[in-house]
């Protein structure tokens, strides 16, 4: 009884993870990215916020497929399931670095190339 308890818990809140990711897919909502927060009022509007909800999509539904094969191991009681969901443990803070350089790398080269704009 327990165990179907937690099952039913961690699918809870795989399902929650998909509906955040989904609104972050398409750019709706609270934009739930450290970038953001930490970016002042006025770096906030001048912002390209398009690759940040990209990238916290990506992270939500990693982490979303990390509660839905832990519930699916729980429910159907196959340990081997656990170690799916730890390769997607992994590969989120993985992404989420390479990302970030991504973006950054973006923001520098839009910056260079608006510079080189402005240059008669």
């Amino acid at each position: 009884m327990a165990d179907r308890i937690v099952a039913y818990a961690l699918l809870t809140v795989s399902l929650l993870l998909i509906i955040a990711g989904s609104r972050s897919w398409m750019e709706k909502g609270f934009l739930m990215n450290n970038a953001y927060l930490y970016a002042t009022k006025a770096e906030r509007e001048t912002m390209n916020k398009k690759p940040y909800y990209r990238q916290t999509a990506v992270i939500f539904f990693l982490l979303s497929m990390v509660f839905l094969l832990l519930g699916i191991a729980v429910l159907l009681n196959a340990g081997w399931l656990t170690h799916l969901a730890a390769v997607c443990i992994l590969l989120a803070p993985v992404y989420a670095i390479i990302s970030a350089v991504g973006i950054e790398k973006q923001k520098k080269q839009a910056e260079q190339d608006s510079h080189k704009g402005a240059k008669p």
